[in-house]
């Protein structure tokens, strides 16, 4: 019996690099087309339940009633997004997310986010390269307007991303960090 070959999202989801020569790096603009048209009959409505629809096409899972999503979003590829319960998504984020993001229950997304799970390498040389790193925001996290969640981070519980910080490096459970880069402003009781 023949291996079964994994698929290009598999080898990002398992933090493999995808170079130009990967066999699957076509599907992946090919997924990317096929979800900006998803994203564009979500982002015109204005139906919650319509949305989550959308929502759970994109991601290819159920999206749970209580999570509220107010458009525009903006994701590359639903493959490897997860969303759990009582999520709530403010306007005009961007989700990179070939690299993988989880985002846990109850977590407050504000306005102009960006998860970004994925990067390219600095050599000039290997930048067509795709480098995949895993994003997970815990449960009860609240990431403020417009800041940058950067590949191969973790949000901790309850923890407290100020408006416009960008975070490079993992953020401690009940915490608020802010700054550019993000650096601890103080630990929470």
């Amino acid at each position: 019996m023949k291996k079964k070959d994994h698929s290009v999202f598999d080898d990002l989801r398992n933090g493999k690099t995808i170079t130009s020569s990967h066999p699957g790096r076509d599907e992946l603009r090919k997924s990317s087309y096929a979800t900006i048209g998803l994203l564009q009959q979500m982002n015109s409505s204005a139906d919650p339940l319509l949305i989550n629809e959308f929502l759970a096409k994109i991601t290819r899972k159920k999206i749970d009633e209580t999570v509220a999503v107010f458009p525009p979003l903006y994701i590359n590829n639903g493959e490897n997004l997860s969303i759990g319960k009582n999520v709530f998504i403010n306007f005009d984020c961007t989700f990179l997310t070939l690299g993988g993001i989880t985002i846990e229950d109850h977590v407050l997304i504000g306005p102009k986010v960006s998860l970004l799970s994925e990067g390219h390498p600095l050599a000039a040389a290997e930048r067509d390269s795709l480098v995949p790193g895993k994003i997970h925001i815990k449960k009860n996290a609240w990431i403020g307007a417009n800041a940058i969640i950067l590949p191969g981070v973790t949000v901790g519980e309850n923890a407290v991303v100020a408006a416009g910080a960008v975070v490079s490096k993992n953020v401690d459970d009940n915490t608020v960090v802010g700054g550019v880069p993000a650096r601890l402003l103080k630990k929470l009781m």
